[in-house]
């Protein structure tokens, strides 16, 4: 077996599998770059099941996967480049981001026809590094794949975890950790960011473009509408909307939602100071660099429609000839944004408290709950699936009711809420098993991620990441011997803060 860096002989798969479509973008859509040999490579995690998904060799990708996932070795046909793209950050823009620790390896085509981007993180330098070092530490890697995978397990749209690797290699942050590198495969990895790199530059012609590959790529559906750019916008907006509509369903928080962290295809993207909220309040905030609040958990919604706005001043040019013509087309989409979110918001917050008919007032009854919630500091997720259990027998509202500082002050909402059940057509058991379906018994509670990076790092112990994930592939099963992993933190346990990882 050759030695070389980047030997492409190790893997069992046929080049036919790429198809790098990005790639064959103009230049000044990427960077070629190969991604940064390591010294001592080995495979932390490896998702086999992924790998057959996309119609990878599996076994060979294992057997060599300290390799191929560190960047040491290149899958056959990678035609490895790091993407250009700009970005609004907390706010203010940037006219030049692009992937400066992140090189995509190519594209495939999985087994349901879809293509997948193949990227990794921390693989070194590239053009778009400025000042840093290309790397990534271990635990940012393990939260990514930890939280990716969860999310999709969660059924929510996300990017996935195909690799986890350690380089053998220090990193150097607050002090020094061990480094890592991860892969994730994605939809794509096209950004609203990647859309105001070029309008930035007055660079129409490259919007057009962009603009096109995305149609083509992900609404093939819209290509042929009389205005396909503003359907596009309405789209994205779409999807975006739902998006984050399954977020607060399940008590999620970006931590960065930015332009450049917020995908064209609708997926969940960039799990850096990510987390989950254990007791629900609507201003919760994690991320140590989110000082002003401004992407808190009832922010997300507006901040998405923010987001979409800066898309649509991109589009502008393509909209329509008249720029006044165009912003106002453009402000009919962020008009209808609300509605966009409202809708499956509403329809998934009436699952998650057992309605199945639409009535005027359901809107105030979820809100009364949430103010309450809020108000008696009840774990998010555990009091939705302890509703659960109360909606199948009455014994349970014991438990329920602990789950608020004052069990008494659940009395007056649980009457709201029995008399609105009295008007729905379910059965008591239907009801719970369809509330469990929506209601998650586990989720990637932050003290738990803490604990298993922190037994990575400081012990080389890796068993507390593999029960995380066994649990949260099945976030819906209640699992008795995972009980323990459903418990809010105690004090002492709760995470106050989380970090970018950069």
């Amino acid at each position: 077996m050759s030695s070389s860096p980047h030997d492409n002989s190790v893997l069992q798969a046929p080049p036919a599998l790429f198809d790098n479509s990005y790639a064959r973008l103009p230049p000044q859509f990427f960077a070629e770059q190969a991604p940064t040999p390591v010294a001592a490579p080995q495979l932390i995690k490896f998702n086999a099941a992924l790998a057959r998904e996309l119609g990878l060799d599996a076994e060979a990708l294992e057997r060599d996967g300290a390799a191929i996932f560190s960047g040491n070795k290149l899958l056959p046909g990678s035609e490895p480049i790091a993407m250009a793209y700009a970005g609004h950050q907390f706010g203010g823009f940037v006219p030049q981001l692009g992937d400066g620790r992140a090189i995509l390896l190519g594209e495939i085509i999985d087994r349901s026809g879809k293509r997948r981007d193949i990227q990794l993180k921390g693989a070194g330098q590239t053009r778009f590094s400025r000042r840093g070092d290309g790397r990534a530490a271990l635990g940012p890697v393990l939260r990514e794949y930890i939280v990716s995978e969860a999310m999709h397990a969660l059924g929510i749209p996300t990017t996935r975890a195909l690799a986890a690797v350690s380089t053998g290699e220090p990193v150097y942050r607050e002090r020094v950790l061990p480094g890592a590198v991860f892969t994730r495969v994605a939809a794509s990895h096209i950004r609203v960011g990647t859309f105001q790199f070029f309008a930035a530059r007055g660079d129409t012609d490259s919007v057009r473009i962009l603009a096109d590959y995305v149609i083509d790529r992900h609404y093939p559906e819209i290509k042929d509408r009389q205005n396909r750019y503003l359907t596009l916008l309405e789209a994205v907006s779409d999807r975006q909307a739902a998006l984050i509509a399954r977020w607060l369903h399940v008590g999620f928080i970006h931590g960065v939602m930015n332009t450049d962290n917020m995908t064209i295809s609708g997926e969940t993207i960039d799990y850096g100071p990510c987390a989950f909220m254990d007791h629900y309040n609507a201003a919760t905030v994690f991320s140590s660099i989110d000082q002003q609040g401004r992407y808190a958990y009832a922010n997300q919604p507006g901040i998405g429609q923010w987001n979409i706005a800066r898309l649509g001043e991109t589009l502008l040019p393509l909209i329509d000839p008249s720029e006044d013509v165009a912003v106002d087309l453009a402000n009919a989409v962020l008009k209808a944004y609300g509605e966009r979110f409202q809708t499956p918001w509403l329809a998934g917050m009436r699952a998650k408290i057992g309605l199945v008919a639409e009535e005027d007032g359901d809107l105030d009854l979820i809100q009364a709950l949430l103010a309450l919630m809020q108000q008696q500091e009840a774990d998010f997720t555990l009091a939705f699936r302890r509703l659960a259990a109360l909606a199948e027998s009455e014994a349970n509202e014991t438990a329920f009711a602990a789950s608020f500082k004052d069990p008494e002050s659940t009395k007056p909402w649980l009457a709201r809420w029995r008399e609105r059940l009295s008007r729905d057509p379910q059965a008591p058991a239907e009801r719970a098993q369809a509330m469990r379906s929506v209601n998650p018994a586990f989720i990637p509670r932050n003290h738990r991620i803490e604990q298993a990076i922190e037994a990575a790092i400081e012990d080389g112990d890796f068993s507390l990441f593999e029960a995380l994930l066994t649990v949260l592939a099945k976030p819906y099963e209640d699992q008795p011997a995972f009980a323990p992993y459903a418990e809010p933190p105690q004090p002492a346990e709760r995470v106050l803060q989380t970090f970018c990882g950069t």
